[in-house]
């Protein structure tokens, strides 16, 4: 990785630069199509799911790859790859019969959020 110099920083800025990881993440466990249940946990600290997603269930329309868990980066654990999928929900599974029949929600979750219903 290098040195980080005001020029690296410059170039990272505007750039960007990607958390996506290579291969350390292990096999993926979801496929798209699959059906997916979220955990229904309540951390205390971070989190990328969001409370409103907890507990419900979605598909899988895309594997985004392998990248560093945020959740276990902010508590100082290290970054422990995994996994990051697009699920989508149905608005109906997220907020019940006050929801129009056409909504959906798509999230970017990693895989310690998911689970098979």
């Amino acid at each position: 990785m290098g040195e980080l110099t005001a020029e690296r920083l410059a170039e990272i800025i505007w750039n960007g630069k990607s958390h996506r990881r290579e291969g350390d993440g292990g096999a993926a466990r979801f496929a798209e199509g699959d059906t997916v249940r979220t955990t229904n946990n309540h951390p205390g600290g971070h989190t990328r799911l969001p409370r409103y997603a907890m507990g419900r269930t979605g598909t899988i329309v895309k594997n985004h790859g392998i990248f560093g868990f945020p959740d276990t980066n902010a508590r100082g654990e290290g970054e422990q790859p995994q996994h990051c999928y697009a699920v989508c929900f149905e608005g109906t599974e997220l907020w019940g019969s006050a929801a129009h029949a056409r909504d959906a929600v798509v999230l970017d979750l990693f895989d310690s959020y998911l689970e098979a219903p």
